[in-house]
Formats: structure tokens, sequence, C-alpha cells
């Protein structure tokens, strides 16, 4: 997916990671491979668990812990009737951002340079 650059990640981390929980409950390393392998490329812990922190005190998520087989226990998130909700919305507000930043970065210059350049060489 190219260079993600590490504010873009954290602006959309919260989203992301709802529409991976809406795929059902999880825990924080599966979460972290999840992403990765979704082309985020690595997710450090130090920025996943406070956004996870995050959408649980806004009621986005839900935490339970359970007792690990063999080692520590995990702690897993799912996803709420309220995260639902909020992942819906930011769906819709990330389609029209994503449609206007698209229309802005496009590269329309061309071969001819940039519109101001050809207003200036009138």
């Amino acid at each position: 997916m190219g260079d993600i650059q590490p504010a873009w990640l954290r602006a959309v981390l919260p989203l992301c990671l709802l529409a991976t929980l809406e795929r059902g409950e999880s825990y924080g390393y599966a979460l972290l491979r999840q992403l990765e392998e979704s082309g985020l490329g690595t997710v450090k812990g130090a920025v996943l668990y406070p956004a996870l922190t995050r959408l649980a005190d806004d009621g986005a998520v839900e935490v339970r812990w359970a007792p690990g087989e063999g080692g520590p226990g995990r702690k897993y998130y799912r996803l709420t009737d309220a995260g639902r909700e909020r992942l819906a919305r930011e769906r819709r507000a990330w389609q029209g951002f994503r449609t206007a930043v698209d229309t802005v970065a496009a590269d329309t210059a061309g071969p001819a340079g940039t519109a101001h350049e050809q207003e200036k060489n009138r």
C-alpha cells in the first residue's frame, strides 16, 4: 500500500478498528495482525491500545478479560450498538472526505503544467 504517514494512521485508526471489530470480537495482538494484513503496515501497541481505550471510554466497544490457556489472560474487544452506529457515520464521513482529498490531490497538471503555470504563460 506504500508509505502510510503516522499522522494519517492515527487519524483513521478508530474507523479501522471499528470496521475490524465489526467482523467479531478480538484481542489486541490479533487486531494488530489484521490491520497489518489489511495493508496498514505495522501498527504499534503504543498507538493501538490508547485508541482502543478511547473507543471503550466512548462506549463504542466493550472490553472483557478472559483467562489465557496456559498463559496470561487477554483483553477482548467487541463492538457495541453505539459502535455500530458510529462506524456507519464514520464510513459515510470517510467517503466524503476521501472524495474531496482525491479531487484536490489528483494530478491534473498533465504535460502542460498546473493551471497556475498555464495562466501565468498566457
